[in-house]
């Protein structure tokens, strides 16, 4: 096509259609399979494109989940999608794959992504401006490692390719989602119910494996 090769002359208004002030963004913190999880709170936004994927599998969603992917803050259709996740530290997603290449780059604090699952499982810790980028059919997760401000949400910026690009969790991350939903009528259904609650594992029998417990700064939290 040489459609480019036609200048064309854009007026103010038009442009600032394509303008996302980050003070203004909506972000969600559901949406997904796995965001009621204790471990996985986080808030996504979608900046640039993220049109909603159509598939009737539980598994399979927006990256950034269906109610964020319905408010875009530059909704276009162009071949990528951007869009910012924010969490504090130990929080992240579980285990997921898409469908087209997905590049990260931290913008604030350290975050730690890990690829593949079980024994072969992989990490690398990143920096503010350093970028790792997941070809397709790759399992990978991520989550803010930055221990010595715990208190504080810290920003990673998210490229991912296509118009209408797919994230579906893998069968361990959905027997975790599964195990946490069953949890609440386990509880209530207990006769023990009056006794002083027990701390609850982060980690449900037939969950995913998650990196050891947080301890100092570059740990993962339980996941």
């Amino acid at each position: 096509m040489d459609d480019w090769k036609n200048i064309r002359t854009w007026t103010r208004e038009e442009m600032m259609q394509r303008v996302a002030r980050f003070k203004a963004l909506k972000g969600s913190d559901g949406g997904l399979p796995d965001s009621p999880l204790p471990e996985c709170r986080r808030k996504l936004y979608a900046v640039i494109g993220f049109q909603p994927p159509m598939s009737a599998n539980a598994a399979v969603t927006s990256p950034v989940g269906a109610n964020a992917a319905a408010m875009p803050a530059i909704s276009i259709a162009e071949g990528f999608n951007l869009g910012y996740c924010k969490a504090k530290p130990g929080k992240g997603p579980l285990m997921h794959n898409h469908d087209t290449n997905e590049t990260f780059i931290p913008m604030t604090g350290r975050w730690r992504c890990e690829w593949n699952e079980g024994e072969a499982m992989e990490h690398v810790d990143l920096d503010p401006y350093d970028v790792i980028s997941f070809p397709t059919g790759v399992a990978r997760r991520f989550m803010n490692i930055t221990y010595d401000e715990p208190g504080r949400e810290h920003l990673l910026m998210f490229i991912i390719g296509g118009n209408q690009p797919q994230a579906e969790f893998t069968p361990g991350a959905m027997q975790r989602c599964e195990a946490f939903a069953r949890e609440p009528r386990a509880r209530t259904a207990s006769p023990r119910r009056a006794s002083p609650p027990r701390k609850r594992a982060t980690r449900a029998p037939g969950g995913p494996a998650r990196s050891a417990p947080r301890r100092t700064r570059g740990r993962r939290a339980g996941r």
